[in-house]
């Protein structure tokens, strides 16, 4: 195999180039324990070990700047925080505020549904601090499995990146249904003389959409062919879609009744938490900004200003909304499928329901191309890793973009979209977001407070403690509020344990790192606010959503311990041993040691080798 087999035990940019388009078995699984089955027998006896290994190892910043060679090629570098601030938008604003705002006004809120929208836009942007300085700081396409990586080790970030690609899928395919839905509004149709009924299948999946198919695959040519185009392409269609907006709350303001105010929380407190956590859907896709660190011209300046900035606006922007809405009309009569649409035809502007129609596709079309671009950057990470099979990780070196990752992601989210009712996705949005996002925030004050080697036992064990303690008073409370309806005992604990282990977490575990060019302010309180946000909106959401969060996390780990574990364990100890090669033979030409004393331990090792020394934990 010569050069190709070093690259296949690592995947870097060694990889043999073979004519055509052939894959073969050393795209997916080049790595030495998938060689023969007596290897992958050996490697499934040493599982345990293994696993503990993946479980204490910890990667670097260096290492994940590094990794990026495993794609052949370099993502191109040409986007700036004016890009960024609109990729930011185009995620955000699209189904959630078009979709969800009625449902939970009526249902939920009551006007109040205002404030909704305001306890899930803080919750996001304690998030967007957290991603921001792990942006800045390792500058990479895997987003949150890379600052996981870095700073829990590959086992948790595996699972975190798992969750996060099922929520991509199923988010984009709730999203390409309600395109349709929009479509049909503005052709003066419903949305069933669009969809194919096939009475064979299954109930809630025998309405076949074609549309959402053909909208995803058009978007899959688009965040194919450039980066700088996708961005173009979201520019204009954010443009159109915010200045719909305003004409949405200037329009809808014209016909206000503040007597629609009268009753602002009818379902109390509850109602207001328990539709933050619903309409948090609204907030997903942010993340997928932090993926294009990679291709930003200046990360320490565009990700702060692109991230934060888009994330104000777009909050400030969903309370406008929301206000709007619910001075139009009373909450009892808002339409929970068109809310805007309806609104407008009640106040006697009928034909103001095909402007909405237009803006919400807009906007669904941004969500979508922004999905598609961060999703398949995610896997693309991952896949560098060997977590996934290499040939995900693959970059084209005419458009700079992860091809093979952006189709195959887009692919499973055109089979979802054609089959299954959007009733049935929105139950599966949110809870993997929420989970991610605590753990962002739980990594962000390791990184800050723990440094191997420097921090001292006795810190780190006080970090640990502190950690525990912040996480289980905060699900403490969340147990609570879902559990008791009106008591309030139990707060008088719960709170003071979360502020004071958070008190303690700041005077008595110094910071051992400091950011190098843009940091979270207020740490650790923003941090550990966040987790506790992300939590108690966890314990809002309904119990068959954690059924499902649990049979995907159960599938992902039989992946893990039959495949990705022993490809990623053969892939990280190969570069290691190549690494201590690289900086032996560095040390021989500086003439710090003889060139005899760096032969020992190195004859035979090429990329693909796995070592037989023990792994460093």
């Amino acid at each position: 195999m010569g050069a190709g087999t070093e690259a296949n035990g690592g995947g870097g940019s060694g990889l043999m180039r073979r004519r055509g388009c052939a894959c073969t078995k050393d795209d997916f699984l080049p790595e030495e324990s998938f060689k023969s089955w007596g290897n992958y027998v050996s490697a499934l006896k040493q599982t345990p070990a293994r696993l503990v290994d993946r479980v204490l190892s910890r990667s670097s910043v260096e290492d994940e700047l590094e990794v990026k060679s495993r794609s052949e090629h370099e993502m191109k570098k040409t986007l700036s925080w004016w890009d960024l601030m609109w990729f930011g938008m185009g995620a955000v604003i699209g189904a959630g505020i078009f979709v969800l705002t009625g449902l939970e006004a009526r249902t939920e809120a009551g006007p109040a549904v205002v404030l909704s929208y305001a306890v899930s836009g803080l919750s996001a942007l304690l998030s967007v601090f957290c991603y921001t300085e792990f942006a800045v700081e390792i500058p990479v396409a895997g987003g949150s499995f890379a600052y996981l990586r870095v700073e829990l080790g590959d086992f948790m970030a595996f699972i975190a990146a798992g969750n996060i690609l099922l929520e991509y899928v199923i988010g984009g395919a709730a999203v390409a249904r309600s395109w349709t839905s929009y479509f049909a509004t503005l052709c003066n149709h419903e949305p069933e003389d669009f969809r194919i009924h096939v009475h064979a299948l299954a109930k809630d999946y025998n309405q076949l959409d074609p549309i959402a198919v053909a909208i995803t695959i058009i978007i899959c040519i688009v965040a194919v062919l450039s980066t700088k185009g996708s961005s173009r392409l979201n520019y204009v269609a954010s443009v159109v879609h915010m200045v719909v907006i305003l004409f949405i709350i200037i329009a809808g303001l014209t016909k206000a009744d503040t007597q629609n105010y009268a009753s602002f929380a009818p379902f109390g407190p509850r109602g207001i938490f328990k539709a933050s956590a619903v309409l948090f859907f609204a907030y997903v896709g942010f993340d997928a900004v932090s993926t294009m660190a990679e291709e930003t011209k200046n990360p320490g300046r565009d990700i702060p200003i692109g991230l934060v900035g888009s994330m104000v606006i777009t909050t400030a922007v969903y309370c406008l909304l929301a206000i709007t809405l619910c001075l139009m009309q009373p909450y009892a009569n808002i339409d929970p499928d068109a809310p805007f649409s309806r609104a407008f035809q009640a106040v006697g502007m009928s034909w103001a329901q095909y402007v909405v129609a237009a803006g919400a596709l807009k906007g669904m079309t941004s969500v979508l191309l922004v999905g598609a671009v961060g999703q398949a950057r995610y896997l693309t990470h991952i896949a560098r890793t060997h977590m996934m099979p290499p040939w995900f990780a693959k970059v084209d070196p005419k458009t700079g973009t992860p091809i093979n990752a952006t189709i195959v992601m887009l692919a499973a989210t055109a089979v979802i979209a054609f089959f299954t009712k959007l009733e049935i996705l929105s139950d599966l949005l949110s809870i993997s977001t929420l989970f991610i996002f605590m753990l962002v925030s739980v990594a962000l004050l390791v990184r800050r407070h723990y440094v191997s080697g420097e921090t001292s036992p006795e810190n780190r064990n006080k970090l640990i403690a502190f950690l525990v303690l912040i996480i289980g008073s905060s699900i403490a409370t969340a147990a609570y509020w879902g559990i008791s309806k009106t008591g309030w005992i139990a707060y008088l604990i719960t709170v003071p344990i979360w502020i004071l282990s958070t008190a303690g977490l700041c005077f008595f575990v110094p910071q051992a790192r400091k950011p190098k060019l843009w940091g979270v302010p207020l740490v650790p309180w923003l941090p550990s606010a966040s987790i506790a946000i992300n939590i108690f909106l966890l314990g809002s959401i309904k119990k068959d959503s954690f059924i499902r969060f649990a049979v995907w996390t159960v599938l992902l780990l039989v992946y893990y311990l039959f495949f990705g574990l022993h490809a990623s364990y053969d892939t990280a100890k190969s570069f290691e041993v190549k690494g201590i090669e690289e900086r032996a033979f560095r040390k021989v030409e500086e003439g710090q040691v003889s060139s005899a004393t760096t032969k020992p331990g190195f004859e035979g090792v090429d990329g693909r080798s796995t070592p037989t020394a023990p792994p460093t934990l």
